[in-house]
């Protein structure tokens, strides 16, 4: 029971110590003048490392360059 009581104690700690420091991060943003192109609707979005990908509602997944440019288009099987 102590040893319970112990981690949970730490694990709350930790919680509090660590989670002000994300409060604050800034969230990804798109860039200027980016759009999709007609007729997609964007169903999830993920941001990586000098890239951008968007799932849409007809199952396609679109990269995007860091600057908002179309790069590659891949299409989803059934």
């Amino acid at each position: 029971m102590l040893t319970m009581i112990g981690g949970v104690i730490t694990v709350v700690a930790l919680l509090v110590t660590r989670m002000p420091q994300m409060v604050g991060a800034p969230a990804p943003a798109l860039p200027e003048g980016f759009a999709l192109p007609a007729g997609a609707e964007a169903r999830a979005v993920t941001f990586g490392e000098g890239w951008i990908a968007v799932v849409t509602a007809d199952e396609r997944i679109l990269i995007f360059g860091s600057g908002g440019e179309l790069r590659q288009e891949l299409r989803l099987a059934p």
